[in-house]
């Protein structure tokens, strides 16, 4: 299985973030303009959370909200769940799978340096055993 370093480096480099004190509307427009379910909420350097679709559609819709209101930081997620670079896919599948997320932010010594989606992992699982049936193949047919 890759490492988090190795996985992050096939993804185009850079992290989506917003404000917490921005609009909720805001980062509904960054997650369609961005296409993602979720983005880093962050003050400056410093992670402070994450929202996702899933946090608008159960804090505002159902609530009965305004998202050009009510601030991102009203609805994020505050406790984040992360990895660092060393980590593997395993890990990663083990610790969505324990906490019910669906993006890993990857934190290397304090520093945000990407993020990791459960679609990132599934696709790299399905590539690693692609590998192993195309050597297997190439085994048997030799």
């Amino acid at each position: 299985m890759k490492t988090v370093a190795q996985m992050l480096k096939l993804k185009p480099a850079g992290v989506i973030s917003i404000r917490p004190d921005v609009p909720v509307l805001d980062a509904l427009k960054l997650l369609a303009d961005k296409d993602v379910g979720a983005v880093l909420v962050m003050d400056g350097p410093r992670l402070v959370g994450i929202v996702s679709e899933r946090d608008y559609a159960r804090k505002v819709a159902l609530k009965g909200k305004s998202s050009s209101d009510t601030p991102v930081s009203e609805i994020m997620t505050r406790e984040v769940v992360f990895v660092t670079p060393a980590q593997t896919n395993e890990d990663c599948m083990a610790l969505m799978t324990k906490k019910r997320a669906r993006h890993l932010p990857v934190i290397d010594n304090g520093r945000v340096v990407g993020v990791l989606s459960i679609g990132d992992l599934v696709k790299d699982a399905i590539s690693e055993q692609q590998f192993i049936i195309d050597q297997l193949e190439h085994y048997i047919h030799r």
